[in-house]
């Protein structure tokens, strides 16, 4: 019975049936079984389980119970019967199907002492996605080619200037799509087994053998980094699942806030509260702020009532929690002429941020930090490292090296994962999750870090700005995890602290002891002074904590870096506003390999700047770094050549990653054509004639089939990719153009550039209003002049069409298509501007309008179109001369 689905069948040229485009399998003959024997157990098949095998089969057939019977007929298999049950437990298709026929071995029969047990897999995109995949970007490219070529050929003679800007900015599109594709060719997805780590090396009963892991917090600036959003970070991190004498959480005071200071020792003591709440209940997420804001069901008759009255009494502490830290953040802001003083009246050691002692100080661990219920918590540390005038302190990498120095001596953890301050932990296992790859014998310990997606916890329901990133955390990492590994974006990220110090893959393991044994003379002048760095200390209740904590302070000192290798080849790189991406890179050249961990549940969820203003801020900072780094010694172009351990197609997104920001010329130029066709009647191509629609057309299909099957294997939505796309527009007239602009100016004139914060939040619920918020900056001009002149030039162009008559639309339809085409990816921008409630700023009118004011002038004075038939004469037969010469080349090449 098929219960009303034989009215969507469909009989097709062919005679076959279709379902839905699939084809219809008759339960007559033996078809069905022929079809499963086919993706089961044929020579070039590998015997998939039977979620596996449906995925394949559903793309093309269709048949009632289709899911049941592929995983009746995979249950049957002798093969796998004998082979797989030493390996794999059942699929969730087979134990709904109620199919058992052999014993398969549960986690909890696993030899815990078998080191060839893996922890995670990858898990390959399906063959049939991506294999449609590969062939369509194989004829993207053919049909680019032959796209570019009838464009090169066919030039516009009474607009060759309009002509000639066109193709060099398509020919620069082409380059940067070629750039961005390649990484893109085998991406993966990965999983992990927390239960055979569990087994393996935290046993119940027995002392947890999962190694130590040291996590960062850094923050700057606590009026853009409120202190609330901090301890929220701080409580998720204290109340994470992972044996507490393995874990220590260090907050990196860059700001050398007062506030901060006393507003941890204010969560500290809530922690001894909260942290036992959370590992008794299991709840989600640990950060108090973002799990009170949930929306939680008491009346369910399985919540239990000891549970709803702790919870109740559990917020109440938390809203006293909060109104202590706020006073402490508006008491701060009173600085009398004695200077500020602690909560015990003690005086603090220095008042200005920029002039002040190395301060560290121990909140939790042996002395006393014991929760309500008598267990130990995990360690808290408060590091402030030491600053005074005169001195490169390297921003965010400075103090991330002194973290790295500061945790060597007091704790040692063989690995290291940052957060920013406003990225709480939204998964307790983000800890094991990490360790599963970390500690997986399949990597053979060359992974250098285990990297996570970025996610967002306050972007607005429709991210118009495009905060989540998704064709970058979802497309673009997939790809290059398939390569070498991910990019480091600064956050969210576990590191095997030897790739920190500068070592091998190969070295990093069992001759790190011969390393150890260095003259003392090449130990000082890689690592400096302190002898604890590498061999570290553990602080336990019969260590001097007096004298490690001294020894800490000294490795913080601002001067501690002179005549080191910091920045230069250990811990974080120096020298480019973005320091993550170029540690990563640098890691990546000496031949180590990056993990892409991508959780169910998210593992962290951060702050995302909420304004147009503050998101071009962003954009522009993450652009300007890019261009540092193409520009600096570092260029991935070049370096780490001559060792060969980075990949062909790692170095290419790495390229990418580093010249994007200079495709923004080439996308300024393309914006302001259509408001020039349409003012000025021309257009960049000779005619919308049947050749040029044809190739046209085929190109335009080209790139929607690559987005179609882009999308299906990622699993993000069209809305997602549309936005990235709209702000690649946005972004390209504006952040990058001018970091371009700036990372060129900086090469010439060795002027460098301010560090900004972006803003944080310290409310989860957010505020639309904030949404058109706008300050001024030179980042709104170009997209407001780019919008302007296009809106005129429609305008424009459909009056003179309807003066004219019926025989004007046709050449104008192409231009008009142009433009929109613009407006479309400018919409966020301009709803971002008019959305405000007092209008645009009135300097980003008046500016927009000078500036367009003087191109037209320009225009007129220079008349582009009297210099194309000097155009034509020069450059043109430069151009044709060439490709003549190469025509005649290829065609003479004997293949």
């Amino acid at each position: 019975m098929l219960c009303g689905l034989d009215q969507q069948m469909e009989k097709k040229e062919d005679g076959g049936l279709y379902f839905m485009d699939r084809i219809w399998i008759s339960l007559i003959g033996d078809v069905r079984t022929i079809i499963m024997d086919g993706a089961h157990a044929t020579r070039y098949s590998i015997h998939p389980r039977a979620d596996k095998m449906y995925h394949d089969l559903r793309d093309m057939y269709w048949w009632q119970g289709m899911k049941r019977d592929i995983a009746t007929h995979v249950s049957k298999c002798l093969t796998c019967s004998k082979v797989k049950a030493e390996h794999q437990r059942p699929s969730d298709m087979e134990a709904n199907a109620g199919l058992v026929s052999v014993d398969i071995p549960t986690p909890e029969n696993y030899k815990a002492d078998d080191p060839q047990q893996p922890f995670s897999r990858v898990v390959p995109i399906s063959p049939s996605r991506l294999i449609k995949y590969r062939v369509v970007i194989i004829l993207r490219l053919i049909i680019l080619g032959f796209y570019l070529q009838y464009r090169y050929t066919y030039p516009v003679n009474d607009a060759y200037a309009l002509w000639l800007i066109s193709v060099i900015c398509e020919s620069c599109f082409a380059l940067s799509w070629l750039l961005d594709q390649l990484p893109k060719w085998s991406p993966v997805e990965r999983e992990t087994y927390l239960d055979r780590l569990a087994l393996r090396y935290d046993k119940d009963g027995v002392p947890s053998q999962l190694p130590h892991i040291d996590v960062f917090v850094t923050t700057a600036d606590p009026s853009r980094e409120p202190p609330l959003v901090t301890a929220n970070t701080v409580l998720s991190i204290l109340a994470v699942d992972y044996p507490v004498d393995k874990v220590t959480c260090y907050v990196s005071d860059d700001g050398y806030a007062m506030q901060i200071f006393e507003s941890l020792s204010e969560t500290a003591e809530f922690a001894k509260k909260w942290v036992p709440f959370c590992k008794k209940y299991s709840i989600e997420p640990r950060a108090p702020e973002f799990y009170f804001t949930q929306k939680i069901d008491y009346l369910n008759d399985n919540i239990d009532l000891s549970f709803i009255k702790e919870c109740r009494e559990m917020k109440r502490e938390y809203e006293e929690l909060k109104v202590r830290i706020n006073a402490l953040v508006a008491k701060a802001q009173k600085v009398s002429e004695e200077g500020r003083t602690m909560q015990d009246g003690t005086p603090r050691p220095g008042n200005h941020p920029k002039d002040h002692p190395g301060m560290i100080k121990m909140f939790l661990g042996h002395d006393g930090g014991l929760d309500t219920d008598g267990n130990e918590l995990p360690r808290l540390v408060y590091v402030s490292r030491e600053k005074r005038p005169g001195f490169d302190h390297h921003k965010k990498a400075g103090a991330m090296n002194a973290l790295i120095r500061a945790s060597a001596v007091l704790t040692n953890g063989a690995y290291i994962l940052n957060v920013d301050c406003d990225h709480y932990f939204n998964n307790s296992k983000a800890l094991k999750e990490a360790m599963c790859f970390m500690l997986d014998p399949a990597y053979d310990k060359n992974i250098c870090y285990v990297q996570f997606p970025q996610r967002f916890y306050d972007v607005d329901l429709h991210d118009r700005y495009a905060n989540h990133n998704m064709v970058f955390f979802d497309i673009i990492m997939k790809g290059v995890d398939g390569i070498q590994g991910p990019f480091y974006v600064g956050t969210g990220c576990c590191f095997n602290r030897q790739a920190l110090y500068g070592y091998d893959p190969a070295v990093a393991g069992d001759d790190v002891e011969r390393l150890l044994l260095m003259s003392q003379q090449s130990f000082r002048k890689r690592f400096g002074q302190c002898p604890l760095l590498l061999v570290g200390a553990t602080v336990t209740e019969t260590t001097n904590t007096t004298t490690l904590l001294k020894e800490a302070i000294n490795v913080i000192s601002c001067d501690y870096e002179d005549e080191t290798e910091w920045g230069e080849e250990i811990g974080w790189m120096y020298g480019s506003v973005t320091e993550d991406v170029l540690t990563g890179f640098r890691m990546h050249v000496r031949g180590w390999i990056s993990i892409y961990c991508m959780p169910s549940r998210p593992a962290f969820l951060g702050c995302a700047p909420v304004n147009l203003s503050d998101r071009l801020g962003q954009a522009h900072r993450w652009a300007h770094g890019s261009v540092d780094c193409l520009l600096s010694r570092h260029c991935p172009i070049w370096y780490g050549l001559y060792n060969g351990k980075l990949k062909f197609l790692e170095r290419i997104g790495y390229i990418n990653n580093a010249a994007y920001p200079f495709t923004s010329i080439a996308l300024l130029a393309y914006c302001v054509l259509p408001a020039i066709c349409l003012l000025t009647g021309k257009f960049i191509t000779p005619e919308i004639t049947d050749v040029y629609g044809m190739w046209f057309l085929i190109f335009f299909i080209s790139i929607l089939a690559t987005v179609i099957l882009e999308l299906q294997w990622s699993d993000i939505s069209v809305l997602d990719w549309w936005r990235s796309e709209q702000f690649w527009v946005i972004g390209g007239t504006s952040a990058q153009l001018f970091a371009a602009i700036q990372g060129l100016f900086k090469l010439f004139t060795k002027t460098d550039v301010n560090f900004n914060v972006t803003s944080k939040n310290d409310d989860q619920n957010l505020n639309s209003s904030e949404l058109y918020v706008l300050k001024w900056t030179w980042l709104l001009v170009p997209p407001t002049i780019i919008s302007f002149i296009n809106i005129v030039g429609i305008v424009f162009g459909v009056s003179t069409a309807i003066i004219y008559g019926y025989e004007s639309w046709g050449p104008l339809f192409g231009k008009l298509l142009f433009a929109i085409w613009i407006i479309a990816h400018l919409y966020p921008f301009l709803k971002g501007l008019l959305g405000r409630e007092n209008g645009i700023p009135t300097s980003v009118i008046l500016w927009s309008v000078v500036l367009a004011m003087l191109f037209a002038l320009l225009w007129i004075r220079v008349d582009p179109f009297k210099i194309d038939n000097w155009l034509e004469v020069n450059i043109g037969s430069i151009v044709r001369k060439i490709y003549d010469k190469l025509s005649a080349k290829l065609l003479d090449f004997d293949f």
